[in-house]
């Protein structure tokens, strides 16, 4: 059983997000390869030991959505208004850490302390591959390679701009965010949780990198006052709406479309929207959030915010 499609007709027909989100995927593929490298940082003497670098780039590089480095960049591009040139380094290095500390908590998250995953974009998952040791210094070492990227010492990104831009990333990723998420999860097994329970949990655990990604970029430019509350609403609202589409297709996908293990949330007692609410009731509050996140686009005074509406669907709308 596949989900109901979303019928929303909130991206101009002109836009087209595939080659929108093509050109920008291959610049960040490539600076991902550029930076998760075995060179030495900032002229030290050593870089990093190859077989740690193989398994950070098996770890981060050839899989994934990127959704989130999708997400810096079309917000930075909403608040530059198309005057981009001056603050895109600055840009593709919050949309490549972003990126770091999600492959870091995948990698992570997959190991058997946590979730015992085997399977993860379609191939072994890290631990599998290279051993559980591997995996855990691989993990810190992106996290750490992230915010390395945010403070670059060659005067191409102002200092109150590094400043900002670890500050989200380092409360999206920590205790209060993501890493508390994952606590609460791994705490709620087998537990019956409320809607606002659940609700909090993903909010932190999915939901605070999602809307950090959209902040980092939105603070790559300069924005108003106006358009950072609307895009705090949008970034709650498709962070929110992600897991609550992630849960429906763990119930209605299979592992070869997914490029994980489909189903584990249910073979692991864990609380998901499908559990608490049943399919359909998930699906039209995956609708009812997208609805929100437009109508915060609407209010937001920026002019080009088509990438940011069809991320919007595409992520309500996914099927994988």
């Amino acid at each position: 059983m596949t989900p109901a499609p979303v019928v929303a007709a909130t991206v101009p027909s002109e836009f087209e997000l595939n080659t929108w989100s093509g050109e920008r995927l291959e610049q960040v593929e490539q600076a991902l390869s550029r930076w998760v490298t075995a060179d030495a940082p900032h002229g030290v003497d050593h870089g990093a030991p190859a077989q740690l670098v193989e398994a950070m780039r098996y770890a981060v590089l050839d899989g994934g959505k990127r959704l989130r480095p999708l997400l810096v960049l079309a917000a930075h591009e909403a608040v530059c208004q198309g005057d981009v040139a001056q603050t895109l380094d600055a840009a593709m290095r919050a949309a490549c850490a972003v990126e770091l500390i999600h492959a870091y908590s995948l990698v992570h998250d997959d190991m058997p302390c946590m979730d015992n995953d085997v399977l993860r974009r379609g191939k072994p998952t890290v631990h599998v591959r290279f051993g559980e040791a591997s995996a855990l210094l691989a993990g810190d070492a992106l996290q750490a390679l992230a915010f390395e990227l945010l403070t670059p010492q060659d005067g191409s990104v102002p200092e109150t701009m590094q400043a900002r831009l670890c500050a989200l990333l380092a409360r999206a990723a920590g205790s209060a965010g993501m890493a508390g998420g994952q606590a609460i999860d791994l705490a709620s097994v087998g537990l019956p949780l409320s809607e606002s329970q659940l609700r909090e949990m993903h909010e932190l655990k999915t939901g605070a990198l999602l809307r950090a990604s959209v902040m980092m970029g939105a603070h790559c430019g300069a924005p108003s006052a106006q358009s950072v509350a609307a895009l705090q609403i949008y970034g709650s609202s498709i962070g929110l709406a992600f897991q609550v589409v992630d849960d429906i297709l763990d119930v209605t996908a299979d592992s070869s479309t997914l490029g994980k293990t489909a189903g584990k949330d249910a073979h692991n007692d864990k609380p998901t929207y499908v559990s608490l609410m049943g399919l359909q009731s998930s699906q039209a509050y995956a609708r009812r959030l997208l609805v929100q996140a437009v109508v915060a686009l609407d209010g937001s005074g920026l002019a080009q915010t088509q990438a940011l509406r069809a991320l919007a669907d595409m992520v309500v709308n996914r099927v994988h």
